[in-house]
């Protein structure tokens, strides 16, 4: 077999440490790629495939891009979840002593880049970590674009679905776990079928707790994970540190800004399944995944992309805790009524640039002349928006008027050296100041006037000697030379120094000579060399204030958030929610924030009163259309959007606190994972019963509807009546229906109370008035909704015969509740066999029953009572 050419031996040594990556191999002004590599790469970005002589019998398969336009290539490889590793050329091909020494100098991935170009300015960029262990999960989210690192951990039993809901909250480009996750078989699904995103196993070395704490210790340079509230959490401290030797691998440097860690617990925030964060469409919409028609398009009035990010973060976070919240309300009222403080500093945001994700850049020695322009621009904004807050009472824009720290000596140093608009590339010079360098503005006189300092000393040398005929001349060999003809060799000064003697004349050279031909020769090059220099060094001393720009930068983003709540609120009359200690919920002419400014007619206010005693659970009944779903949302959201720190869409509002938000909306299959639109129905609802408190609120939207009338009626009944119950749960229950059955439960069932959307009904025609009030509705007028929609009158004629026809047949489903010896509720199932039920309920344990084995048990019964 031939033996491999120097150069391809080398790509193969350096393609032998990076087998799971495209390895982008740098030759001359390309990027180049082989084999496996370049047919990949070829059909992805639709590049020509060609062939480069490799020493072997057929050409190496090779494809390349032109290095100054990579980038754009590396995005679209990145995005498409490929980690690509680009060696760079060490030395320069010219100066080299054979094969051009070549090296990885960074590696791309879905989950660590830091190129503006790849990135999202509104969304964070997330690398999560799984580390699976014995009796714990740690859970690490870290954005190395901004510097942030959340983190957290789980009892291992009955995790799963609590490590769902992180990854769905955070969302995560890239993933790296270690092989115990493997076992974690719903997590490993949801990661395939739900987030696709790319997902890497490492391997268990990297977890080791050892490791991964002297990791952590050495980074932060502290003596305990105690001083990093890591002690006692082993599972967090393994995800981090190994997301932390992951970042450094690929990016091939420390890790200069990622100064501390968030560590939370299951009590930091409010809790927001997967399935609430779709069904309420807080930050996307559930069709087509996008902002518009979002919560987060509603409230994102914010100026700045760190503020974008806050913003999104914080409704995917809200508060627990009355203070904090309260803290936010009051920021957010001052600017509600000083509307002309506020639009001043909305203003000055306008110029900021994106802080964060630029001090990482600078930080990694990445960012360009343009980028530190930026920073300096925005550092300049910073004075001023400090002075419109001087005068700020609240506690918290006080304190973000603290934060800011304007920096104004490295501002001056940026624009006293760097000019106002300087090109992308640091490679080529063009971007320093004259008169910031005395050097470099010697060597640009040079080669603005190289030839006029060359006549010059021509002309002095002629006067100086007496040599009138003296010339200076150049050539390749020798360079400039001073030319005597031999006439007048005797009138030559000492200092000369002999070069070459031809038939009529001899040329010299002097020292002053030789130092300017090196000084014009070279000046081009020395003050590409030169202006890089001076630009670093720059960009080094930006370096230094990483943790006061970081602080600074998310000082901004709050209050940029705060600034876009309160014109939200006046251009939407919100109202300051009050916030208890309690558990009542008292709204009054609320709307829904989104569906009120999607519609172009006027939305209708609905008031709404939930507590833990009387209004525990509130039955809603009404047709189709009507508004059922639209109310009940628009609930959770204020709910969502107080403790967020925001106002809400009413006219007042009273609320507790809502430890979680749980939500059961709609139909859907799981067809990835094989579930039925019923199964996906019940997994939701045993979600919810099991993981919802007292202090929670849940939504239920026509719960067992996806099977048999009997089997859905029972199933929705268990559920209520187990939410309703304060010695099973207690939750304060928002419950759609067109069970109308269930509506008897309010004169047997404490804390139930009926409610209906209001119809106006003339002859065959319905009008939907979208008024909540108390009662429940006459009927589900499934027709009449179904006239409305277009729905063939020919059928719609039959519909009513038939339904006629069924009521004279007096079908019903029976739930009447009867009490016998107390107050336990039984099923009247009017069977001959009812006896055989009645024995079996009696030998249940229903305190040992989970919920989904109670609806378990009663679809059995109820299949019994149907067979007999």
């Amino acid at each position: 077999m031939a033996e491999l050419t120097p150069m391809m031996k080398q790509y193969f040594q350096i393609k032998e440490n990076y087998p799971d990556t495209i390895l982008m191999f740098r030759l001359g002004d390309f990027y180049e790629m082989f084999f496996d590599d370049a047919k990949k790469v070829s059909a992805e970005l639709d590049l020509v495939l060609t062939g480069r002589d490799c020493g072997q019998e057929e050409r190496a398969p090779m494809c390349g891009v032109p290095f100054h336009s990579a980038d754009s290539y590396i995005a679209r490889l990145v995005a498409k979840g490929y980690k690509v590793a680009i060696c760079e050329q060490l030395e320069d091909p010219a100066l080299a002593k054979g094969i051009v020494k070549r090296d990885v100098t960074r590696v791309l991935t879905p989950g660590t880049v830091i190129e503006s170009t790849m990135l999202d300015d509104g969304k964070n960029n997330f690398l999560a970590c799984i580390c699976a262990m014995k009796d714990c999960v740690g859970l690490c989210f870290a954005d190395i674009s901004t510097g942030c690192v959340h983190a957290t951990q789980f009892e291992r039993k009955n995790s799963q679905r609590r490590i769902i809901n992180e990854l769905g909250r955070f969302y995560p480009s890239e993933i790296i776990i270690n092989s115990d996750v493997l076992e974690l078989t719903q997590v490993t699904d949801f990661v395939k079928t739900r987030l696709r995103s790319s997902c890497d196993l490492l391997d268990d070395n990297n977890f080791d707790l050892s490791k991964t704490s002297g990791t952590l210790l050495r980074h932060f340079k502290v003596s305990s994970l105690s001083e990093l509230s890591l002690d006692n959490a082993d599972g967090a401290v393994c995800a981090i540190g190994a997301s932390m030797e992951y970042l450094k691998e690929v990016q091939k440097s420390e890790l200069e800004n990622i100064k501390n860690i968030d560590y939370y617990g299951e009590s930091s925030f409010m809790r927001l399944d997967v399935s609430t964060l779709r069904n309420l469409e807080i930050t996307e919409t559930m069709r087509n995944r996008e902002k518009r028609g979002s919560l987060l398009w509603v409230l994102d009035k914010t100026k700045t992309s760190m503020g974008k990010r806050m913003l999104r973060s914080w409704l995917e976070q809200p508060l627990l805790s009355i203070a904090k919240i309260t803290r936010r309300h009051n920021a957010v009222e001052e600017f509600v009524e000083n509307p002309s403080l506020r639009d001043d500093i909305i203003e000055s945001l306008a110029g900021c640039q994106d802080m964060e994700r630029l001090i990482t850049r600078i930080a990694y020695s990445t960012a360009n002349a343009r980028e530190l322009k930026g920073l300096s621009s925005t550092l300049c904004r910073l004075p001023q928006i400090k002075e419109h807050l001087s005068d700020c009472k609240s506690s918290m824009l006080c304190e973000l008027q603290g934060d800011i720290l304007p920096l104004e000596d490295l501002a001056q140093v940026i624009d006293s050296a760097i000019i106002e608009e300087p090109p992308f590339s640091v490679r080529e010079g063009g971007m320093i100041k004259d008169g910031f360098n005395e050097e470099l503005d010697s060597l640009r006189d040079i080669v603005n006037n190289g030839k006029g300092y060359i006549a010059d000393i021509q002309l002095r040398e002629q006067e100086r000697t007496g040599i009138k005929k003296l010339k200076i001349g150049y050539n390749r060999v020798f360079g400039y030379y001073i030319e005597v003809s031999n006439s007048f060799k005797e009138l030559v000064p000492e200092d000369y120094i002999r070069k070459q003697t031809l038939t009529n004349c001899e040329r010299f050279i002097t020292q002053e000579l030789k130092e300017l031909e090196s000084k014009v020769l070279g000046a081009q090059e020395r003050i590409v060399k030169l202006e890089y220099e001076i630009f670093d060094s720059v960009r080094k001393k930006a370096a230094e204030h990483i943790f006061e720009i970081q602080k600074t930068a998310s000082a901004v983003a709050a209050l940029d958030v705060i600034c876009s709540y309160a014109k939200v609120a006046c251009e939407n009359n919100y109202c300051c929610p009050a916030m208890n200690a309690g558990d009542r919920i008292a709204i009054t002419d609320g709307k829904h924030p989104v569906v009120e400014k999607m519609i172009d007619f006027p939305f209708v206010p609905n008031d709404t009163v939930l507590d833990c005693a009387d209004n525990r659970c509130a039955i809603i009944t009404g047709p189709n259309m009507a508004g059922k779903s639209t109310y009940m949302r628009q609930v959770a959201l204020i709910c969502l959007m107080a403790q967020a720190g925001s106002f809400v869409p009413a006219m007042s509002a009273e609320l507790c606190v809502v430890d979680g938000i749980y939500t059961r909306i709609g139909a859907s299959d799981d067809l990835a994972s094989g579930s039925s639109t019923f199964m996906v129905e019940m997994t939701e609802v045993a979600d919810i019963l099991n993981n919802a408190t007292s202090k929670s609120l849940i939504i239920f939207d026509e719960i067992g509807r996806g099977t048999s009338t009997f089997d859905g009626m029972s199933i929705a009944r268990a559920v209520l009546e187990f939410s309703a119950d304060k010695r099973k749960l207690g939750a304060k229950t928002l419950f759609a229906t067109h069970y109308h059955e269930l509506t008897e439960l309010e004169n047997s069932v404490s804390g139930v109370k009926n409610y209906n959307i209001a119809v106006k009904k003339r002859g065959d025609d319905i009008t939907f008035l979208r008024r909540i009030i108390s009662g429940c509705a006459d009927g589900s007028y499934g027709i009449e909704v179904a006239k409305l929609a277009g729905v063939p009158n020919s059928v719609v004629e039959r519909a009513k015969i038939v339904l006629k026809e069924l009521e004279g047949e007096g079908l019903k489903v029976p739930v009447r509740v009867h009490e016998e010896q107390g107050n336990e509720m039984q099923l009247s199932f009017g069977s001959s066999n009812a006896n055989d039920i009645v024995e079996k309920l009696k030998k249940l344990d229903v305190n040992t029953l989970t919920p989904i084995e109670a609806m378990s048990v009663l679809y059995d019964f109820v299949k019994q009572a149907n067979n007999n």
